[in-house]
């Protein structure tokens, strides 16, 4: 009985199937920006740092309208210096001219009298006496004389400083000497012939001296007492 030839397994034959299609990268989402991070202090800025740069602004301008005059320096020129926009003083201050008269203006802030003659309940002596003193210290400082020999060397050629500097010094001073003097209670302390009208600009002259003393410097260390002997002179011509 023949057998039959035994099967020889067929060793597995490898299949070439097709390779899967790579799968396309998906897209790189861009990153979302960082959110700003909060200032700390930013804002408006505070009104004393705005009022150190204005005054900053004011210095500034001062020295260089004492130093080149005032018809010589430009807004350009003080804005340069200032290290500001020359709009920032249009906004604050208008022009040259609103500089001037804040310069003047900050000088009288530091005497009380200048604010207060006129509500002044005092003995009439002792109310101008006061004005009087601190009125020869205000006019007697180094910047005002040259500030005066300024407005007086350029009127010809600039009335508007000439205007400026009039409404924003003298002509305060006598309008506060004005409304002192109109006063019924220290009107009826003098003589009823005076020109009222008048009284304010002598009181000027009798405490101060003539301009032309005050333009050369002479009388700058007057003595508190030639000054009380001033004011003693000018009361005895009018009170009653």
């Amino acid at each position: 009985m023949t057998t039959a030839p035994a099967r020889t397994a067929k060793a597995p034959t490898s299949v070439n199937r097709p390779a899967k299609p790579a799968r396309p990268d998906k897209p790189i989402k861009p990153a979302k920006p960082a959110k700003p991070t909060k200032r700390v202090g930013a804002g408006r800025p505070r009104a004393e740092d705005v009022e150190a740069r204005a005054q900053e602004l004011l210095l500034t301008a001062g020295k260089l309208f004492l130093k080149k005059g005032y018809s010589n320096v430009s807004l350009e020129m003080i804005a340069r210096e200032a290290q500001v926009a020359t709009r920032t003083i249009y906004v604050k201050f208008g022009g040259k001219a609103g500089i001037l008269t804040a310069l003047m203006e900050d000088k009288r802030a530091s005497y009380q009298s200048f604010m207060t003659l006129a509500q002044d309940q005092r003995p009439i002596r002792t109310a101008l006496g006061e004005f009087a003193h601190e009125l020869h210290n205000l006019i007697s400082l180094p910047e005002s004389l040259a500030l005066h020999r300024i407005v007086v060397a350029e009127a010809h050629v600039n009335p508007e400083l000439v205007e400026t500097f009039f409404n924003a010094g003298p002509g305060i001073t006598l309008q506060s000497l004005r409304s002192y003097f109109a006063r019924p209670d220290i009107r009826m302390q003098l003589r009823e012939d005076l020109p009222f009208e008048q009284l304010p600009a002598y009181f000027a002259t009798c405490v101060l001296g003539d301009s032309v003393s005050r333009m050369l410097n002479r009388g700058r260390n007057m003595s508190g007492a030639a000054l009380d002997a001033r004011l003693d002179m000018f009361l005895r011509g009018v009170m009653r």
